[in-house]
């Protein structure tokens, strides 16, 4: 109630300061980039907190009214006009190299430098927040940006203090964690079928079948500025062993697990909800939360994994140089062009000597330039404090399982004596931890390889 009177005062702050905002001024619903650059201005050099809410308010209402082109020069003015105070930057560097020599004094002057050397946008993003509702619209602003910089790499600087800011703001220490089941506003529940990004609910009695029954469960984290948009959510299934496939965990005639016999919490699908948080880390334990959750109310769960797709897989097959295959195993991998692959039992098995060897290839060996594991997917999990348990072949039949990556699905374990060490293991190193059946699998491939030159 609190958080809802204070919303409510400082909307009716900002109504009655835009009214005065637009006394003397024409209404015009096509706005001008131009003019949108000087209400910053004014928003930056302002100091009254009433005009200023008022302000940015005005601010956001105006962006959205740009087209595509007047977003885009918006953006261009922000990264190009609105960087650090240069003359004051200046004399900070000066005040920096004359206490050079050692001086107490120093230490402070090198907090002038870094507040010196501030873009000006990143003050002025602040006080955008401080509008009724800012931090919504200046998350859908930055989604806006995401996909405006492809081709405007000026635009990457602007990206990087807007995501300083967000990250700042949406660290795990302002995340909640909340059950989702059917008795959730209509609202939020409607928001799960809209944003599910790995299986695809597709109605109504979809979704109740993901979170109603005695063996499922959904979480989802909000943020105390965006109360009804879950930020991330986490399917689950309760079951007796682990899982290799997806299709019977989401079959419509399935047989509900009793609760006391579920031994195993599965996370089969992790969906983000906000484009404009993309790339922005909520810390790298929020599994762990869900996890420590799952044990407070059913202590006799024991195991804790994933069943997670490997979206970048087949495009790394065949785009990447450095694929260790045979010519004669690149064109077996042809096959899985096919989409009737799978209904041809000798080519499925031929496929998979192959394709599962260069799985644990993929995830063990495979970098992207700059030396990253390719798979998004994985970088979550094993950011998260996981071990590559199990590769597992023809886990997902679905028209983009198969597109994507093989059908190949993966289970992440989740050992809560191990998470931080696992975790640690992977940010300070990139190693990854794996299970001996998929290094064997690795193995495999080397001697594959080593009889191949031989041959």
């Amino acid at each position: 109630m609190a958080n809802a009177f204070f919303s409510d005062l400082l909307s009716t702050i900002s109504e009655r300061g835009r009214t005065l905002l637009r006394r003397g001024s024409a209404a015009d619903d096509k706005q001008d980039p131009a003019e949108l650059v000087e209400l910053c201005e004014a928003l930056l050099s302002g100091r009254g907190e009433a005009s200023g809410t008022a302000m940015a308010r005005e601010v956001l209402d105006r962006y959205h009214q740009l087209d595509a082109a007047g977003r885009l020069l918006f953006f261009q003015t922000l990264a190009r006009d609105f960087g650090p105070d240069r003359a004051r930057l200046a004399q900070a560097i000066e005040g920096w190299r004359a206490e050079a020599n050692g001086d107490d004094s120093s230490d402070l002057d090198s907090s002038d430098l870094h507040f010196a050397s501030e873009p000006r946008r990143q003050e002025l993003i602040r006080r955008l927040n401080r509008a009724p509702d800012g931090t919504s619209d200046l998350v859908s602003m930055r989604s806006d940006l995401l996909s405006l910089m492809k081709g405007n790499k000026d635009l990457a600087a602007l990206d990087r203090d807007v995501s300083h800011l967000l990250s700042s703001w949406f660290n795990r220490g302002f995340l909640v964690l909340r059950r989702i089941d059917w008795s959730s506003p209509a609202n939020i529940l409607e928001k799960i079928i809209r944003y599910e990004a790995v299986h695809e609910i597709r109605d109504w009695d979809d979704l109740r079948r993901r979170i109603d029954p005695v063996d499922r469960r959904c979480y989802a984290f909000f943020h105390p500025a965006l109360a009804d948009e879950p930020l991330i959510f986490v399917e689950v299934a309760l079951t007796e062993t682990i899982p290799g496939a997806i299709a019977p965990l989401l079959a419509e005639e399935r047989e509900p697990v009793a609760v006391e016999r579920a031994r195993t919490a599965v996370f089969y699908s992790i969906s983000n909800t906000q484009r404009g948080l993309g790339g922005i880390t909520f810390g790298n334990f929020l599994i762990k939360q869900v996890v420590e959750e799952l044990r407070r109310e059913l202590p006799k769960l024991d195991t804790f994994v994933t069943l997670s797709p490997v979206p970048g897989f087949m495009q790394w097959l065949k785009e990447a140089e450095a694929v260790p295959v045979s010519d004669e195993d690149r064109t077996l991998l042809e096959s899985l062009e096919k989409t009737d692959w799978i209904d041809n039992a000798e080519l499925t098995t031929q496929l998979r000597a192959v394709v599962e060897p260069l799985a644990a290839y993929y995830f063990l060996k495979a970098r992207t330039p700059k030396g990253r594991m390719i798979d998004s997917v994985a970088r979550f999990h094993l950011g998260n404090g996981a071990r590559l348990e199990r590769i597992n072949w023809l886990g997902d039949l679905s028209p983009k399982g198969l597109r994507e990556s093989a059908g190949i699905m993966v289970n992440y374990l989740y050992r809560l004596d191990d998470i931080e060490k696992n975790h640690e293991a992977y940010a300070n190193n990139g190693e990854v931890i794996a299970s001996s059946a998929v290094k064997k699998l690795l193995k495999g491939e080397g001697r594959r390889l080593r009889d191949m030159r031989l041959s």
